[in-house]
């Protein structure tokens, strides 16, 4: 991400005089950079005489592939560098007691002694010299060399020809070495006016394209904006591991840069990384020479007044290596060590609590769990609690903007689940100013690539939290490697550092037994995943055992018909029913048997089939918490309320365990339903499978219901027989059975 605004240099780069492919450059890095088609079709219609309306959208949409990649930022803050932009930073050259402030940054170029060098004297100047030099410097033996010694004119400029590429450097070598100084006898007659070029990179004897490159060993660093002191001062003071440097013979210098790159990729980034350095350290680099086939200019002939020579070989750093460890030391961005007892007497105050007790503004919190735990919707909670300054699963949360960045739902859905929660947290929506939702289903991208785009969209708006649900939509690289999972976290520290933000993810459990595993190594992948965050919360599944499903459904009938007699006779709850009545299904029934009017009574059977309903949805579950910035805490346990998680405030669930922690007699004992509760699911299937077969007139054939529920008729004959909900009757003799409910009052 660029530290600049695009939208601000381009005002800078007149579309009038720009190239064509000037013009696709600044499209493609505003794409790459992820800014808006917009902005480029605005740009471009300042341009009245080649301006089509839709031409910027229709390029847009085929910019990718590596020849996109290779354009960034640093080429429009070159191009508004030559249309007179300046960066407004003021610095000095960098010495022991320097404070870097800026990545990559080395120097201050305004503060850089220029750097001269000096054409030599005809008499001085040996032009084979020159050239072989360079191409035993560059190539090896075996590498064909593609050289372009012909040219033609357009609009005043000399243009080269395809040029050669069969023959090797060895062959030439030879071949030069014995012509008695005469360059145009071997590689050709040239037109001094024009100059000669060669290209940069082995080729392999086929052609001159990007795809015919043998090897990624070099790349050209030229800026032709620039007196040509400064080119050479900044190139010096950079140290770029140059093997051959060149004078064009015009504005410009030539530097032929070590790269060493085993693969195109390899290629572009190293490319990408040498030339955002150099505009960052003012060399106005031109963006056009990224490709490894690029021409430059060969050294040994002359072009005009001028000669095209060489000024030194393998300068600055010995390899690409050497000098990125450099760059990257001088620009570690790492604080000095400090004593602690300088700090002692006063110490720096702590980052309040995001979530009191468990995460602190800034820090970073991951939620683990398995499939089917709600993941999702408590973290929806959260954003809500943050976003309302309410609590979350009996935690204070410190209130203020937060930002759902949702990878796996459709915009609609995540809409509506933001909509259900907060109606069944009965919390009244007052500051739904607070939360932002980044909606990215289908358009997510790799996290060190979301990371910039994330921190350019959210650096005005304050947020204190960002919640990236779920991770596995963005991880880059093999989840079980460490370093690379390292290098995926680190972009959540990025987002930490760069906005001041708490961020919030959530992942997976691994498959398989979760009982030997301690909470924090449950998350699927690397174990950089548990250590990583500061704050991880763990949920696990709890298994009822029938005695506490007993008591559990008991308490929820119990207060269903409480809350019915609250509703219809709230004088009667007053005044009658004792707290030892209270977590009795049986006796609460009585209660609200005697409370209600007769009219009322058959809302007690429908309040007792909600609960029985509402139980069969409710699944149990236990938080546990590793956490680095507080102590441990108790583990919470809580009911997974479709859509909510709810505090088990009753200690219902202390007692209850994991499935894994369970003897294996008990879980088989637990396993085994009574027959209560066999036949509630009976009625449970017989219920659904008549609402959905019943017609309009409310009735079915049994045949319907048996093929419906996959059962032969005799059994689900029984099922009816047992149930106070239908009945079968023969309307004539010979007619199929049919099945109707019976009334309400039955």
């Amino acid at each position: 991400m660029s530290k600049y605004d695009l939208n601000q240099l381009i005002e800078y780069i007149d579309p009038v005089t720009a190239t064509y492919d000037e013009w696709l450059s600044v499209g493609m890095a505003l794409k790459e950079e992820g800014y808006p088609a917009s902005i480029w079709d605005s740009w471009s219609s300042r341009d009245a005489g080649r301006y089509k309306p839709g031409e910027c959208y229709k390029k847009w949409a085929g910019f990718s592939g590596a020849a996109s990649e290779l354009v960034t930022a640093g080429t429009i803050v070159a191009m508004a560098r030559r249309g007179g932009w300046k960066p407004t930073f003021e610095a000095k050259a960098l010495d022991w007691d320097s404070v870097i402030n800026d990545d990559k940054r080395v120097i201050d170029p305004d503060w850089l002694e220029p750097k001269e060098f000096h054409e030599p004297a005809d008499a001085d100047w040996d032009p084979m010299a020159d050239l072989t030099t360079y191409i035993s410097t560059l190539f090896e033996g075996s590498d064909y060399v593609g050289y372009v010694m012909g040219s033609w004119e357009k609009d005043g400029r000399y243009m080269p020809k395809k040029g050669n590429y069969d023959r090797t450097a060895g062959e030439l070598l030879d071949a030069l070495g014995k012509c008695n100084g005469d360059i145009g006898s071997v590689l050709g007659d040239y037109d001094e006016k024009a100059g000669a070029w060669i290209r940069f990179n082995p080729l392999d004897g086929q052609g001159v394209k990007n795809s015919n490159v043998a090897a990624y060993r070099y790349a050209l660093v030229e800026s032709d904006n620039m007196d040509l002191e400064r080119q050479y001062a900044i190139m010096r003071e950079l140290e770029l591991p140059i093997a051959c440097l060149v004078y064009s013979g015009s504005k410009s210098l030539h530097a032929i840069v070590k790269t060493d790159a085993d693969t195109y990729d390899e290629y572009r980034r190293r490319v990408n990384y040498l030339y955002d350095v150099c505009s960052k350290n003012g060399l106005d680099v031109d963006s056009a020479n990224r490709n490894p086939s690029r021409l430059s200019r060969l050294p040994g002939v002359r072009r005009g007044a001028h000669k095209q020579f060489l000024i030194s070989t393998n300068t600055g750093k010995k390899t690409w290596m050497e000098w990125e460890d450099w760059i990257e030391g001088i620009n570690d961005n790492l604080p000095e060590p400090e004593s602690l007892e300088a700090v002692w007497d006063d110490m720096p105050e702590l980052a309040p609590p995001l979530i009191e007790s468990v995460l602190r503004q800034g820090h970073k919190l991951l939620l683990a769990g398995p499939s089917k735990a709600g993941k999702s919707f408590l973290l929806m909670q959260l954003v809500i609690a943050i976003a309302e300054g309410s609590t979350w699963m009996g935690w204070q949360c410190a209130q203020g903007r937060v930002l759902y960045v949702n990878l796996e739902l459709d915009r609609a859905s995540c809409l509506h689940r933001f909509r259900d929660v907060y109606d069944a947290l009965a919390i009244k929506p007052k500051n739904l100013d607070k939360i932002d939702i980044w909606n990215l289903r289908g358009k997510s991208v790799p996290m060190d690539k979301l990371a910039p785009k994330l921190i350019r969209r959210a650096q005005k708006r304050e947020y204190i939290a960002v919640v990236i649900d779920p991770i596995y939509k963005v991880i880059t690289g093999d989840e079980n490697s460490a370093d690379q999972m390292a290098h995926f976290c680190n972009q959540f520290d990025r987002i930490c550092s760069e906005l001041g933000s708490s961020v919030i993810y959530c992942h997976h459990h691994s498959k398989g037994f979760q009982g030997a595993k301690r909470s924090m190594d449950r998350a699927s992948g690397s174990g950089v995943f548990a250590r990583d965050p500061d704050a991880l919360l763990d949920l696990i599944e709890l298994d009822l055992s029938r005695e506490l499903k007993g008591i559990v459904a008991a308490k929820a009938k119990a207060d269903a018909y409480m809350q019915l007699i609250n509703t219809y006779n709230p004088d009667y709850a007053d005044i009658d029913v004792k707290d030892y009545d209270l977590n009795s299904a049986k006796a609460m029934r009585e209660h609200a048997e005697r409370a209600l009017e007769r009219s009322l009574l058959p809302l007690i059977d429908e309040v007792e089939n909600k609960a029985n309903r509402e139980l069969s949805l409710r699944t149990a579950w236990r938080i546990e918490g590793t956490l680095r910035e507080f102590p441990s805490f108790t583990p919470v346990n809580c009911w997974f309320e479709y859509p909510i998680h709810k505090r088990d405030v009753l200690g219902l669930l202390d007692s209850a365990m994991p499935d894994f922690e369970k003897p294996p007699n008990q879980r088989a004992s637990d396993g085994r339903k009574t027959l209560e509760e066999n036949k509630q699911e009976r009625f449970l299937k017989l219920q659904s499978a008549f609402s959905w077969c019943a017609g309009a007139n409310g009735t079915c054939a049994v045949s319907e219901l048996a093929e419906y529920m996959k059962m032969a008729e005799r059994t689900v004959k029984r099922y009816i027989k047992e149930s106070d909900y239908l009945e079968t009757y023969q309307p004539e003799p010979g007619m199929a059975l049919l099945v109707r409910r019976l009334p309400d009052d039955n």
